[in-house]
Parts: structure tokens; C-alpha cells; sequence
């Protein structure tokens, strides 16, 4: 067992993290408080590689092994989790397209995904469905050599400023669970797709977050990815890349944190000596740190599950979602606190590293959904032995 990153691994960690500090650092806390979305500095990362990681070489991408992908998303978040939290979905969505669309789709979208020159969102959750993402009402008929959909979807990152939509609509009667989910390709401006208000929120303002409504959407056939009745399951193994995508991102904006708090103690003085002396601090810190590396490793060995195939990487996935977003939101409000009342003012990073950090424990499933992931493995006969 290695746990030392090969040459091209620390290769692509050194290009994300000079990217990031070119590109991210000096307009994050901007594009924060503009609640802007920066598309140019996503076609710049795109221009890296950064938008196609893993996504399949027939579409653009570089189809790297999910753990490499992780090394570049934590370089990112340590600056601006927002941003490259969506750049994380965007690379799920394109991975997606890449992987089931038909030939004819695959050519129209691939390479404008991989390259950032334009934009995915995924579209799940509905305003009714969120944890129990299997009772979902939008509909997709087919008539003809098309199909009609209707319905809603709520909380899609990027809608209103992305071009195409990764959707999961029923296709099966309404009583037909996930076997009767299918994924699709649809346009962003398709007629009958409009957008809700953008919402306002605590974190993640560098991503628009809206309602996405679809009144009578017709898409050609060929736009259904994989077969009809599959869309659950595909939906399922790009959460498990996503949370694996998510879980970095906090890992990222942990460490942002991490070294933000590390500098800050040995330059602030209190009682005539730096806060670095005192030792009540200073075991804070030391907390912080193993946590940290905790969650890394813990990461990269989902990410390294899901890259062999193994047969319980989704429950790997689950644990390192749980374990690593929430010890990422805790390093973060521990760095703030040790930076007192200059954590909380928008001069320093602290705090919108812990407001972006935060959203991590509910999206791609709340923690909550994670753990009960786990413990019906875990309730298996041979889960004591096989999940070590």
C-alpha cells in the first residue's frame, strides 16, 4: 500500500494549485459578495483539462482515475470552494454524457463540455423529491421519435447559465420507483425550460442556484441516455463520483483553512506573546491538522475503490462524504475561531471558506442519507470483514 503520490499526481496537484492562485484567488471573495458566476475563469480551467478530468477520451476528456481528479478539485477548493464545487458537478454531468449519450450527442456536446466553452448542470432533485430521489414526478413521454417532459426541478447548480441539462425524469408509471427513471440530454434553452429566481443564499454565491420548470419540452429520442428504466442507476454512479467530488471540496477548503489559521497564530499577539504559545491553541491546531489528513486519506481510498471497481465502493463513497464534509465545516469554524473577531469579517477568508463549506454535509445526499447508506452494509453478514 503507497500512500505517496506518483510524479504526474504531484504534477497535476502543482498546475491546480498555481491555477488556483492565478485565476481564483484574487476575484473569490468577489465573485462571493457579487454573487457573480465566472464563466471565463471555468473556460480557463477547462483549457487545463480541469472541466473533462474523467470524463471519457471519445468526448474530450482526459479520463483520468477518479483519485487524480480529487488532487486537482482539493487544489482549487483551498481557495474557492464555490467556484470548484461546481466545476466538480459540471465534470460529473459531462462524465455522464460521456458515458451513455449516443454517438450523435456525444459529438454535439462532448468537447464544448471537456473544454468549458460551455456548461452542465445536473438536474435530480425536485421540490418534493430531495433525500428520497426515487419518488420523482417530472415526466418524459415518448410520442413519436421524441420525447415530451413535464415537470420541476429545485436547487440545480448553474441553472439559468449553463447550456445543457443532465436530467432524470419518469418515464415508468407513477408507481414504478427507480426502475421506471430514465436520464436525459436536454438543451438549457430548449422551449418550454424556464428558470425560477436566483436564490439567495449562505454559501456557494458563485454558482446561480435555481428552479428549473419544463412545460411540454420535446427532445429527440436519441437524446435518452443509456436505456429507458436505467436513469436511476446512472444517477446513482455519478453521486458516487460526485460525493467522492464534494467530499474534496472540503477536504480543499479545510486546508485553505488550516493555513490561513497556522499563519495567523504565529503573527497575532496576545499577552505580549503569539497565540502560537499557548498551548489550549496550540492542541487545536494539532486537532485540526489530524482531522484533516483523516478525511484526505479517507477520500482517497473511496476514490481509489471507485477507480478498481470494487464491489462496495459506494459505501466507501458514503463514508468518505460523511466523514470529510463534516470534519472539513469543523477545521473551517475552528480556524475562524482561533482568528477571534477577525474570522468573521469579510477581510479575511475564514468566513466564507465556512459559509461555502457548510452546504457540503446536505448536497449529494445529506450526511444523514450517508449514514443510512452505511449502516445497511453494515448490517450485512460479511460487513465486518470486508469493510476495514
Amino acid at each position: 500500500m503507497d500512500f505517496e503520490l506518483t510524479a504526474d499526481q504531484r504534477a497535476f496537484a502543482d498546475t491546480a494549485r498555481q491555477f488556483a492562485q492565478a485565476e481564483l484567488a484574487p476575484h473569490a471573495a468577489e465573485w462571493d459578495r457579487e454573487a457573480s458566476f465566472p464563466c471565463e475563469a471555468i473556460a480557463k480551467a477547462g483549457e487545463l483539462g480541469f472541466c473533462g478530468l474523467y470524463a471519457p477520451e471519445n468526448a474530450g476528456g482526459l479520463a483520468l482515475p477518479r483519485l487524480d481528479a480529487t488532487l486537482v478539485f482539493e487544489e482549487l477548493a483551498a481557495v474557492d470552494p464555490s467556484t470548484t464545487a461546481f466545476i466538480t458537478i459540471h465534470n460529473m454531468a459531462t462524465w455522464m454524457l460521456g458515458t451513455w449519450a449516443t454517438g450523435a450527442v456525444r459529438e454535439q456536446w462532448g468537447e464544448a463540455l471537456t473544454s468549458g466553452q460551455k456548461l452542465a448542470s445536473y438536474a435530480l432533485t425536485e421540490p418534493g423529491a430531495g433525500s428520497d430521489a426515487a419518488s420523482l414526478k417530472t415526466r418524459a413521454e415518448l410520442v413519436g421519435n421524441e420525447y415530451l417532459i413535464n415537470g420541476s426541478k429545485a436547487f440545480i447548480s448553474g441553472a439559468g447559465s449553463t447550456d445543457v441539462l443532465v436530467l432524470m425524469a419518469r418515464t415508468g408509471d407513477a408507481n414504478s420507483g427507480a426502475s421506471g427513471i430514465s436520464a436525459f440530454v436536454v438543451p438549457a434553452n430548449a422551449e418550454g425550460v424556464s428558470y425560477g429566481k436566483k436564490e439567495e443564499k449562505m454559501g456557494w454565491n458563485s454558482q446561480p442556484t435555481r428552479v428549473i420548470n419544463f412545460d411540454n419540452v420535446r427532445i429527440p429520442a436519441n437524446h435518452l441516455l443509456g436505456k429507458e428504466g436505467e436513469g436511476f442507476k446512472i444517477a446513482m454512479k455519478g453521486l458516487d463520483g460526485g460525493r467522492i467530488n464534494i467530499a474534496t471540496c472540503s477536504v480543499g477548503a479545510a486546508q485553505g483553512a488550516l493555513t490561513q489559521a497556522q499563519s495567523y497564530m504565529q503573527e497575532r499577539k496576545q499577552f505580549g506573546k503569539p497565540i502560537a504559545s499557548f498551548q489550549a491553541l496550540q492542541f487545536k491546531l494539532a486537532d485540526m491538522a489530524t482531522e484533516l489528513v483523516a478525511a484526505r486519506q479517507m477520500v482517497r481510498l473511496a476514490a481509489s475503490k471507485l477507480d478498481a471497481g470494487a464491489r462496495d465502493a459506494s459505501t466507501y463513497c458514503a463514508m468518505a462524504k460523511r466523514f470529510a464534509t463534516d470534519a472539513g465545516f469543523m477545521v473551517c469554524n475552528e480556524a475562524l475561531q482561533l482568528h477571534g473577531g477577525y474570522g468573521y469579517i469579510r477581510e479575511y477568508p475564514l468566513e466564507r471558506l465556512m459559509r461555502d463549506a457548510r452546504v457540503h454535509q446536505i448536497l449529494e445526499g445529506t450526511n444523514e442519507i450517508m449514514r443510512v447508506i452505511i449502516a445497511r452494509r453494515m448490517l450485512d453478514g460479511d460487513a465486518c470483514e470486508v469493510i476495514r
